[in-house]
C-alpha cells in the first residue's frame, strides 16, 4: 500500500514543491495542440433560437427601429408648429408607409421627393441625437427589470390563487 501511494505521490499532476524556494512553483500550463479554439467559460445563460444575434443584438434592432418611431413622431410635433405643408407631406406619407423598419422607412422617404428627402435626414439626425444624448439607459435597465418582478410576481399569485385556495363552488 506504502508503495502505491509513493508511486501515485510521484506521477501526480499537482506540481512538486521544491524544499530550496520560498515560492510555490508556476502553475503548468498545457496547450491545446488541436486546431480548436480555447472554449470560452461564461457565467451568463445560453440561449438558444437567436441565429448569430444575441437577444440583446435583437432588443438594439428594436430599439433602433422605435428611437425612428420616436423621431418621427418629434419632427412631426416640430412641423405642426411652424411648416404646416411638411407637416402634411409627412402625415400623408405615414399614411402609406409604416414605420415599423426605421431605416426602411426612412430610404422609402428619402426616395419620394427633394423635399421628402430633407424630412428624412431630419428625422435620422433626431434619431442619433436622441439616442446619443436624451434616451434615459439607466431607467430602461430599472424598468426593464422592475417589470419582469412584478409581472412575475403577479403571475405566480395568480396562479397559486387559481390552484391552492377553494372556490366557492368547490364547497358546495
Amino acid at each position: 500500500m506504502r508503495n502505491m501511494i509513493a508511486s501515485t505521490e510521484s506521477s501526480s499532476f499537482l506540481p512538486q514543491i521544491s524544499q530550496h524556494s520560498p515560492f510555490p512553483p508556476k502553475p503548468t500550463q498545457r496547450r491545446n495542440t488541436t486546431s480548436h479554439s480555447k472554449q470560452i467559460k461564461c457565467q451568463k445563460m445560453y440561449v438558444p433560437g437567436f441565429g448569430e444575434a444575441s437577444p440583446e443584438a435583437k432588443a438594439a434592432k428594436h430599439l433602433h427601429d422605435f428611437f425612428t418611431y420616436v423621431a418621427v413622431r418629434i419632427v412631426d410635433a416640430q412641423l405642426e408648429s411652424y411648416n404646416t405643408e411638411a407637416h402634411a407631406e409627412l402625415q400623408e406619407f405615414l399614411e402609406t408607409h409604416p414605420v415599423n423598419d426605421g431605416d426602411k422607412f426612412c430610404a422609402d422617404l428619402m426616395r419620394e421627393s427633394s423635399r421628402h428627402k430633407a424630412l428624412a435626414l431630419r428625422i435620422l439626425e433626431v434619431r442619433s441625437a436622441y439616442c446619443k444624448n436624451d434616451f434615459e439607459w439607466d431607467n430602461l435597465k430599472r424598468l426593464a427589470s422592475q417589470m419582469v418582478e412584478e409581472r412575475n410576481t403577479t403571475l405566480m399569485r395568480d396562479y397559486l390563487s387559481e390552484t391552492i385556495l377553494p372556490t366557492e363552488n368547490d364547497s358546495s
